[in-house]
């Protein structure tokens, strides 16, 4: 991969779930950091169990990882989420400034409510898929 132009990484690394491959290579190297900090697909996160089982198989390493190391170094990037409710509360811990929408997956009504009264969501648009 090192020998591919970043143009063909760009190009492969936007064909497969975001989370992953954020996952997967950043902190690998700086040129990997600079073509995933320069990317689009950064702009819409998507943490649901479902499109990639296998990056979920140890969740909580994982998401622990993901949640205490990657998001701090992009969040500022992130405009939209699409998540379910597993990924939530540690989704919460981080800000992101550029925010615009939230769309939650599978979630129970009584969760929407408590969001929703809590005011944590107050700035953008929420978008539910039951």
């Amino acid at each position: 991969m090192e020998d591919l132009p970043n143009e063909s990484l760009s190009m492969i690394f936007k064909k497969l779930d975001n989370c992953y491959v954020l996952y997967s290579f950043m902190g690998m190297n700086q040129r990997f950091d600079k073509i995933l900090n320069g990317s689009i697909f950064i702009r819409n996160l998507t943490l649901i169990k479902s499109i990639d089982i296998s990056l979920y198989q140890s969740t909580d390493t994982i998401l622990d990882q993901f949640c205490l190391e990657i998001l701090p170094k992009i969040h500022d990037k992130i405009e939209q989420i699409n998540i379910e409710p597993s990924f939530l509360d540690r989704i919460l811990l981080t800000n992101y400034p550029n925010l615009r929408t939230i769309t939650l997956y599978n979630i129970p009504l009584a969760t929407v409510e408590e969001l929703i009264s809590s005011k944590i969501f107050f700035f953008c648009p929420i978008r539910i898929y039951y």
